[in-house]
């Protein structure tokens, strides 16, 4: 009878110590985890990322985390000179791309799904731009408003600066690879999502693209393409076409803090909440 209490005593405490070791893997993803993170890279990405650490932070007060933007190649670039834990790319810059040969070792974590939006300006009346209308635009070809449906006026051309994840996956899915060329005349270039937003907004007869986490607004409108409309639906539809995942890249695999908030990033809890409320989309949503 001893030797059978005996037993059941340990048993009890292999219990209590895998109960534990449970209990502290989801407690260190709220309490005791500690360390500095900074995040470097894309502007598209940015709200998640700066959402993320404030709500990651109030977990954790013991980690620091620093984020910022100024666009999606300095992302990895930030990453391999060690600056940066984790650097924000709106493509995964473990593979080539056109214009950008892959980071070697570094590991893309997918943390979201973005959908980009062509955006004018208030004074434009077009509502609804083809494929082959904006790699017009972007070429230089077409040059007034009136060749596409709309008013009599000249099209100004904002464009985001060489780098810019939302420039790669726009010239790749809404211009169909198209170029986009430098025009001496009504051809502008910035170098964050908020900057395309108020450039946008402020410049009558402007047109540009951004993520739609930046849409809102009376200032500027996100129009159609190819009759479709860029909502967050249609995009999980399939109907939809300019998006891209978005990641979180990392010198080799995460760990300590680092991983810990991209574990979070990635946690059903804030893919459900905070990202659907930012006009992201769950890594889930997609099949």
């Amino acid at each position: 009878m001893k030797l059978f209490k005996k037993i059941s005593l340990v048993a009890v405490a292999a219990a209590f110590v895998l109960s534990s070791a449970g209990v502290g893997s989801s407690v260190q993803a709220a309490g005791s985890v500690s360390g500095k993170i900074t995040i470097n890279g894309s502007t598209a990405l940015l709200p998640l990322s700066l959402q993320a650490a404030k709500e990651f932070q109030r977990l954790n007060p013991k980690v620091k985390i620093a984020a910022s933007g100024k666009g999606s190649v300095t992302g990895p670039q930030a990453v391999k000179k060690g600056i940066a834990q984790i650097g924000a790319c709106d493509w995964d810059a473990s593979t080539d791309v056109p214009g950008f040969k892959a980071f070697a070792g570094q590991v893309a974590n997918k943390v979201a799904v973005i959908p980009f939006a062509t955006v004018v300006n208030k004074s434009v009346s077009v509502d609804n731009l083809t494929t082959d209308q904006l790699k017009g635009i972007y070429s230089g070809k077409i040059t007034n408003w009136k060749e596409v449906g709309g008013s009599d006026a000249d099209i100004v051309v904002i464009t985001r600066a060489f780098g810019s994840g939302t420039r790669v996956n726009y010239q790749a899915k809404a211009l169909g690879g198209g170029d986009i060329v430098k025009k001496a005349k009504n051809y502008k270039e910035v170098g964050s999502s908020g900057d395309m937003k108020t450039a946008v907004s402020t410049t009558p007869n402007a047109i540009g693209y951004i993520d739609l986490v930046y849409v809102s607004g009376g200032d500027l409108k996100a129009v159609k393409h190819n009759g479709v409309a860029a909502t967050v639906d249609n995009v999980i539809k399939g109907t939809y076409k300019i998006w891209s995942y978005g990641y979180y890249m990392t010198k080799g695999q995460p760990t300590g803090a680092t991983k810990a908030f991209i574990d979070y990033v990635q946690s059903k809890k804030f893919q459900e909440g905070s990202l659907k409320k930012l006009k992201f989309i769950p890594i889930s949503a997609m099949k």
